[in-house]
């Protein structure tokens, strides 16, 4: 099992950047994989980004590629997800996620964080 604590998120203007950690807890960090996904109001909850338990392979939603990068540190039991030139359309809560299988599909993940908002201005 495995606790996940979001933080990072903030108000921020179009264009700007936030970066956004998950820290874990437990020993099995590393046999999980890692995921990203968002929830803006009235909107289902969608796929962000996602790194492979030894954080070889990375994939990302068309919407967020080439802006955001996801990454994970061993040492520090953390996963982070950089995101640059932020758009209003990235407003929304932030969860990270850990699962055994490197998905996209936010029911293939067993844990769950308590979310960050992040608002994007224009």
């Amino acid at each position: 099992q495995v606790q996940l604590v979001e933080s990072g998120g903030g108000l921020v203007q179009a264009g700007g950047s936030l970066r956004l950690s998950c820290a874990a807890s437990g020993r099995t960090f590393g046999t999980y994989a890692m995921g990203w996904f968002r929830q803006a109001p009235g909107k289902e909850r969608e796929f962000v980004a996602r790194i492979s338990t030894r954080g070889g392979s990375t994939y990302y939603a068309d919407s967020v590629k080439g802006r955001f990068t996801i990454s994970r540190d061993f040492a520090g039991n953390t996963v982070s997800l950089q995101m640059n030139s932020l758009k209003p359309e990235d407003t929304a809560i932030y969860y990270c996620a850990a699962g055994w299988v490197v998905t996209a599909n936010p029911r293939d993940y067993a844990y769950w964080g308590q979310g960050t908002q992040v608002t994007v201005s224009s």
